[in-house]
């Protein structure tokens, strides 16, 4: 009688022998040999997997915003929106990561901390890239990179291009001109909030059957940015619950630096815009 619970009777290949596998095609010895606690603490492992997963998603979200924004750039609208959908979900991911590092106890966090010296997601390089790509710029935040050339290369080179709201209001300039203090800024700044640009984006929002593109463009990124804060505020209440209003590992203030991110708007003429229509 056949085995219905062997695989190899419903013509899975068994040997693997000089073939590409699960395994190396993912790299996970590299992967799953890439956890070195320095403790005995049973949490430290969650922690040092809860930030190695996060950078990867992180990695996946600039590969889709430069991706975004080149689309944006060639006015090839449709896939771009695509793409914000999914950095959105990739934001969802990583908002739910910390539910589960919020299962560790500050008892569980002291017992480890100490190990981690210095060392700080305040110094996470493809974090900083991710604002700078959103155009959250500050040449200073290049300082804590400092050590390592290759990444302040990175970042300054991105420093150099268009932020994807820039992109984004390449578009909005073709159908409603706007002005040159805002299309030649300097774009090593954070851009400000401008009532020509929350004019143009309130006439979108006015008629959005005849502007279906620029309207559909601003709410993939307002949903976007919807994910983006609520992870900004996910991780202030995680530190919070964790370690209270301590300093910061990597010498922020902690709590109260986080906090202050939260006031950071992304896009503010698309969140303005609602209250003038």
């Amino acid at each position: 009688m056949t085995d219905s619970t062997n695989p190899s009777d419903h013509g899975a290949r068994m040997d693997y022998k000089g073939a590409m596998t699960y395994t190396d095609y993912l790299g996970l010895d590299a992967v799953l040999n890439a956890q070195h606690p320095l403790t005995s603490a049973h949490d430290e492992l969650l922690f040092i997997i809860q930030h190695q997963t996060s950078e990867l998603w992180l990695k996946l979200a600039v590969h889709e915003l430069n991706a975004t924004r080149d689309l944006l750039i060639s006015d090839n609208l449709r896939p771009a929106f695509k793409m914000l959908a999914r950095v959105a979900r990739i934001f969802e991911q990583l908002n739910n990561a910390w539910d589960v590092l919020r299962t560790m106890t500050p008892a569980d966090y002291t017992r480890f901390r100490e190990e981690l010296g210095h060392s700080s997601g305040f110094q996470s390089h493809q974090y900083r890239l991710v604002e700078f790509i959103l155009g959250n710029r500050n040449e200073a935040m290049l300082k804590p990179h400092s050590h390592r050339s290759d990444l302040v290369a990175a970042l300054t080179n991105e420093l150099s291009k268009p932020s994807l709201y820039d992109a984004a209001l390449g578009r909005l300039h073709h159908a409603f001109p706007l002005p040159n203090d805002v299309l030649k800024r300097d774009l090593r700044e954070r851009r400000a909030a401008h009532p020509a640009v929350e004019a143009a984006w309130v006439q979108v929002y006015q008629a959005p059957s005849e502007h279906w593109e620029l309207y559909e463009l601003a709410e993939k990124l307002v949903d976007f940015e919807d994910y983006f804060r609520r992870w900004r505020f996910n991780h202030v209440t995680t530190v919070e619950r964790v370690i209270g209003f301590k300093r910061g590992t990597g010498g922020t203030g902690g709590v109260s630096y986080l906090k202050r991110m939260l006031e950071v708007e992304l896009f503010p003429e698309l969140w303005h815009l609602r209250t003038s229509l």
